[in-house]
């Protein structure tokens, strides 16, 4: 990377750091451009050469942070002696997720606020520079898996939402019972999703 597309780097990262900083704190609709360029240190035009608007950025938060969790989980799978079922690799991807969520609670009420399958679709399709490639990881998963899933985007969208809508109170408020004691019932219904889309058996396998 040349000294141009460092300094480039090095700005981009400070007006996402800067804008997570005041959206976890102010709020979002709390928070303006200019705060951000201001607490940022850098010229309101120098935004609009990487964001369209507030909004844009948010949802790249979001994108770029969600990464970051799958990052996490996925180099926790790798590093893991066990060999995993395509079952067993989905959910422990999910509680890994749900783990870090639960030692990072200001991310979890950011995420679970601005988080949308749309959002979350284009993080799939468009990742941030340098971030994990969502797409690709799940393809290979997909490939990997002994049998055909039917389906696939409506299988995952359907673990996204039932996760994020049902966790978020369990982290946050203990309800409806504490986190530990959710994650059975949690991970039981995630296989039923993916049993529900298992089709024929791959050849050879």
């Amino acid at each position: 990377m040349g000294k141009l597309d460092t300094n480039k780097k090095v700005k981009e990262d400070s007006l996402l750091n800067t804008a997570f900083s005041l959206f976890t704190t102010k709020g979002v609709s709390k928070t303006s451009i200019s705060d951000i360029v201001n607490n940022a240190g850098v010229a309101k035009g120098t935004f609009y050469l990487y964001f369209k608007d507030k909004y844009d950025i948010r949802n790249k938060l979001v994108s770029h942070k969600s990464s970051q969790l799958f990052q996490n989980a996925i180099e926790a799978l790798s590093a893991s002696d066990k060999k995993f079922t395509f079952n067993e690799r989905i959910v422990f991807i999910v509680d890994n997720i749900i783990n870090q969520l639960n030692e990072n609670k200001s991310l979890l009420t950011f995420i679970a606020k601005n988080l949308s399958w749309g959002v979350f679709k284009h993080a799939l399709t468009t990742p941030i520079k340098d971030d994990i490639d969502f797409r690709n990881i799940y393809d290979a998963m997909l490939e990997d898996a002994p049998y055909n899933i039917e389906q696939p985007e409506i299988m995952i969208f359907m673990i996204v939402e039932l996760v994020s809508s049902t966790c978020y109170s369990a982290i946050l408020y203990s309800e409806p019972v504490e986190l530990e004691t959710f994650k059975p019932y949690l991970y039981k219904c995630i296989n039923n999703i993916i049993d529900t889309h298992i089709g024929s058996a791959k050849e050879g396998q």
